[in-house]
């Protein structure tokens, strides 16, 4: 079924017009027989990340190397204009008639989906996963702390890759960019962060991984997958560099 296109007007919130049904329907949401039988074969890597850590740099350069295969998610919100350019279907995002996603949503054919501002349905399709398996590569996309978290308590052996910037001052040259964020902004991405923080180690099921140089990021995760390992020799190590993470940011916050 072709999907709506609508652009979403600047200053216009999406809206959900049967929120109630999609939330009663994920409070305790399974997966389908058919769903899991599809999750069981196929290789899954989800990546996590603090903002402008670099997350979506390193899964365009692993999808370049042909092994892997982006899971597009879908969303009930209408496309948006970046820079001028309306997003695509099937690109950015799989837009969604509500009946047809809450239907899916109610067949258990969702890895996870979530209610997102009040104002929209995103998740990953057992659709784009079945995909990867037919294409005989490993599933991959990047998802929230949370999404990841979802993830990894329905299929335990995905990889959950918690990527983790050099250090503070280089991470937040990141965040500014070209463009430096505003006051406002700034500290709303770096509470996220905290948060981010606080559960990643909280949760045993992430690998946590410094990106330092893309290339060498990539090599990690390549050996990752080759190995089929999980956890790394320097674990600790990268955990204690989070921590300093966490603290730096909260001393940054308060002096903001």
């Amino acid at each position: 079924m072709e999907q709506p296109t609508l652009k979403l007007s600047a200053g216009t919130a999406p809206k959900l017009t049967r929120r109630e049904e999609f939330e009663a329907a994920l409070k305790d949401y399974k997966v389908s027989d058919e769903g899991r039988k599809i999750l069981a074969k196929t290789p899954f890597m989800v990546m996590v990340a603090p903002t402008s850590t670099g997350r979506n740099t390193l899964i365009n350069e692993l999808v370049k190397t042909g092994k892997y295969h982006f899971i597009v998610s879908d969303t009930t919100r209408p496309p948006r204009e970046n820079n001028g350019i309306l997003e695509r279907d099937g690109v950015e995002y799989f837009f969604r008639a509500e009946d047809d996603m809450l239907a899916d949503i109610k067949a258990g054919m969702f890895l996870e989906a979530e209610v997102i501002h009040k104002q929209q349905v995103s998740g990953i399709s057992i659709r784009e996963i079945k995909k990867a398996q037919e294409l005989d590569k490993i599933a991959i996309t990047d998802v929230e702390i949370l999404g990841g978290i979802a993830v990894a308590n329905i299929k335990p052996d995905a990889w959950v890759i918690y990527l983790v910037p050099p250090s503070f001052d280089e991470w937040l040259n990141r965040i500014n960019g070209r463009t430096p964020l505003g006051k406002d902004e700034l500290r709303n991405r770096l509470e996220g962060a905290i948060k981010g923080f606080r559960l990643a180690l909280d949760n045993d099921c992430f690998t946590f991984i410094v990106n330092v140089e893309k290339e060498d990021t990539v090599k990690i995760i390549e050996e990752i997958t080759r190995t089929g390992t999980h956890h790394r020799k320097d674990e600790q190590e990268v955990r204690e560099l989070v921590r300093t993470l966490w603290m730096q940011t909260q001393e940054f916050l308060d002096q903001l």
